[in-house]
């Protein structure tokens, strides 16, 4: 019986095991990959307090790590599928079942899709969600962005490295990115822009050549000739094992309270998959040291 487990090992998940192993709590890290979460997929963040330019975010990630290895943290590697809650909280996971008094939720989430003709078929083979994995296979080639949020505008800056031209697709006439970004994609001459627009449809045979694109103005159709879609559109959060068990919004997305308490006693939630204003490492991290506060306050108040 641990006195806390948690699920995922993001910023958040890492952070959340570090205040817990603080605290002196026998806690147990569940991580279905690597250490690190989707963020490990961007080579470097700019906006982490501390770091003046940017850190790579492989180093940020390992230093974490080594704080909760430090303090004897127990990391797992399994994938939770189902919570059964009692007195206490039982993880039923891919390779064993894990016992806790508490219970801490930091599954993160993962990229939406479209959800267009093309898009699975073509995954792989063109279509990707992660610049950073994918960019360096189309040096020279024109590759589209569709998004218009913080992470849309860094990708599609960062693909300019390779591609010959970089288009970014946006259904409205303004971005969302903060402002910093939207300058630098307004001064980088390789990048174009195209305003209220949508993909229909990702064209090609083994690999992508194009994509139908409809104007939301017009509502003309036309194709446009491509060898790569990068889709950055927003996140689902990977909540399903818990549909049931704590309240969710419509998206999947867990509701909690400021002390990251979700709608069960014991079990609190962090990072990207409990519903949030940003979505941030700096702001996954503060809802993991939240989390792990809380949830120690939760055994000392119960006497467990």
């Amino acid at each position: 019986m641990h006195d806390l487990i948690i699920i995922g090992g993001g910023p958040a998940g890492l952070t959340a095991a570090l205040y817990a192993g603080r605290s002196r709590l026998k806690t147990l890290l569940i991580e279905k990959m690597s250490l690190g979460g989707q963020i490990i997929l961007s080579p470097a963040i700019e906006n982490f307090p501390g770091f003046p330019g940017a850190i790579e975010t492989s180093k940020l990630i390992l230093a974490m790590q080594q704080q909760i290895e430090e303090l004897g943290i127990e990391v797992k590697t399994d994938e939770a599928i189902k919570i059964a809650h009692y007195s206490g909280f039982k993880v039923c996971a891919r390779e064993s079942e894990y016992q806790a008094k508490t219970l801490i939720v930091s599954s993160g989430a993962c990229s939406k899709k479209l959800n267009i003709p093309g898009e699975e078929k073509l995954m792989a083979k063109g279509v990707s969600y992660c610049g950073t994995c994918d960019g360096p296979l189309f040096k020279a080639k024109e590759i589209v962005v569709v998004g218009g949020g913080d992470k849309a505008v860094e990708e599609a800056i960062y693909l300019t490295k390779f591609g010959s031209k970089v288009t970014l697709i946006h259904r409205r006439e303004s971005l969302r990115a903060s402002k910093i970004l939207q300058e630098r994609i307004f001064e980088n001459k390789k990048i174009e822009i195209l305003w209220n627009s949508i993909p229909q449809e990702i064209l090609g045979g083994n690999f992508v050549e194009g994509l139908k694109i409809k104007n939301l103005k017009d509502n003309r159709i036309r194709d446009m000739a491509c060898s790569a879609v990068f889709i950055f559109i927003g996140i689902h959060p990977h909540t399903e094992f818990l549909k049931g068990l704590v309240k969710l919004d419509e998206q999947g997305f867990i509701l909690t309270d400021e002390d990251m308490q979700t709608s069960l006693d014991g079990l609190f939630a962090a990072g990207d998959c409990r519903k949030k204003t940003l979505t941030q490492v700096i702001t996954a991290c503060g809802d993991g040291a939240t989390a792990a506060f809380c949830a120690n306050r939760y055994l000392e108040m119960k006497g467990l």
